[in-house]
């Protein structure tokens, strides 16, 4: 896979993702892409949880369905870490 190509799966995978998790999520397209790619690494690695025969330590990207859904998980994450950082004036 090409680096221009897993630039854009990350890309299109990151809007689809924030288009999909309820909320506003304050992130450029740099932020968004790198969310995507993210995502990619943490839906191959939910892909290798339930596949036999593979690796969990592989470190592999996947497709743009487990990438969409990885990256839903890493926003889920954060905003879940985030939520008790905020100031309350």
């Amino acid at each position: 896979m090409s680096i221009l190509w897993f630039i854009v799966v990350g890309l299109v995978a990151g809007l689809i993702a924030r288009a999909l998790v309820p909320g506003r999520q304050s992130m450029g397209m740099i932020a968004t892409m790198l969310l995507g790619i993210v995502g990619s690494f943490v839906g191959g690695f939910i892909g290798a949880l339930f596949s036999p025969g593979r690796s969990v330590l592989d470190l592999q990207p996947s497709g743009l369905i487990m990438s969409v859904i990885g990256a839903i998980v890493v926003l889920f994450l954060a905003g879940w870490a985030g939520r008790g950082r905020r100031i309350h004036a």
